[in-house]
């Protein structure tokens, strides 16, 4: 084979191979706009337009403009860039277009390093290589990989933490290409159906939920009136059993008073039944005119009867020693002492 065809080969198969790896990145692309979901901070955003400009992503004006560099590849390099003992390095990179690749060269002169990359979005962190310690001295370590959702931010971490006295030397390139003007008119096409789709779920959804939160609060406005209501009627009969209560409590003080009293007289007895139990010892009888109290009192017979005797009968009662005082100290007729039999009791 002659060194022509050789190259036609070479340039042949490289060809396919680019033709081959477009068509996988096509493919992964319209996959990535398929799937996509509009994050939690958009759909909850007061604002439509957030949510449509990472739909629509650049702007294909900003493609045509040639001050723009939307449209062109962003490319990162670094060469050999050192890293402590014990140390690492970080390289952010921010990709704003939906669709963008990612192409990457990393080596090193001697030593291996640990290498590893992520990307950070909003719903959360993705690992695009896991940390693995690496030896690019002999051949560049080399990678692709597809951006289909933005923003994203690439970290490209290189760590030399497990080594306490080897410093290591890296060298880097990172290239960052948009999407062409053909994916990115496909591109916001499929992810303004995909987002559509979400959107109407989340419509639905809300919908749901706006009627449920609409019932629950008709239900407690009705519950919270009949509550008003209740409150009022509790409010006056508290109003009520407040006076009853005062009523009754000036009732308890009064009768407990009452007894009181009453419990005094019948232990103690009465005061003016006390002022009425005068002794009548040596009590002797007022002299009195026999025959003015016998013509007032008396029929016209008497009959005599002691002196002595008649005092101690008025000795046992009180009544008998007030009529002593009325009646005469001597009565010689018995009709005085008849009369005063008829009005002491039957047991004198």
């Amino acid at each position: 084979m002659s060194n022509n065809e050789s190259a036609a080969s070479t340039n042949e198969n490289k060809k396919r191979l680019q033709a081959m790896e477009a068509k996988a990145v096509a493919e992964a692309t319209a996959s990535a706009d398929a799937a996509y979901t509009p994050s939690a901070s958009l759909l909850n955003a007061s604002s439509p337009e957030l949510l449509l400009k990472q739909v629509d992503g650049p702007s294909l004006a900003d493609y045509y403009d040639p001050n723009s560099t939307a449209g062109k590849e962003s490319v990162y390099v670094g060469r050999s860039v050192p890293i402590a003992a014990g140390g690492s390095l970080t390289i952010p990179i921010q990709v704003s277009s939906p669709g963008s690749v990612v192409e990457y060269s990393v080596e090193n002169k001697q030593y291996d390093f640990g290498f590893s990359i992520t990307a950070e979005r909003e719903e959360g962190v993705t690992i695009v290589k896991e940390t693995t310690r690496v030896d690019a001295s002999k051949e560049p370590i080399t990678g692709k990989f597809l951006v289909g959702t933005v923003p994203c931010l690439i970290q490209f971490q290189f760590d030399n933490d497990f080594s306490w006295m080897r410093e290591k030397i890296v060298s880097y390139k990172v290239t960052v290409t948009p999407p062409s003007l053909q994916t990115l008119t496909a591109g916001r096409r499929r992810r303004a159906k995909a987002c559509l789709k979400a959107v109407t779920e989340d419509y639905q959804a809300s919908k749901s939920r706006y009627q449920a939160a609409s019932d629950q609060r008709t239900l407690l406005e009705t519950e919270l009136e009949q509550l008003k209501l209740e409150i009022a009627q509790k409010e006056k009969s508290l109003k009520i059993v407040v006076e009853e209560e005062k009523r009754f409590k000036g009732r308890l003080g009064l009768r407990q008073e009452q007894i009181n009293l009453l419990q005094d007289r019948l232990e103690n007895g009465w005061h003016d039944e006390q002022e009425l139990k005068e002794p009548v010892e040596n009590n002797t009888p007022p002299d009195v005119d026999d025959s003015r109290v016998s013509r007032r009192l008396l029929p016209s017979h008497h009959c005599s009867i002691s002196e002595s005797l008649w005092r101690m009968h008025c000795r046992s009662q009180n009544l008998q020693a007030f009529l002593s005082r009325l009646l005469p100290s001597h009565f010689p007729s018995a009709s005085s002492m008849t009369f005063l039999a008829l009005m002491l009791p039957s047991n004198s």
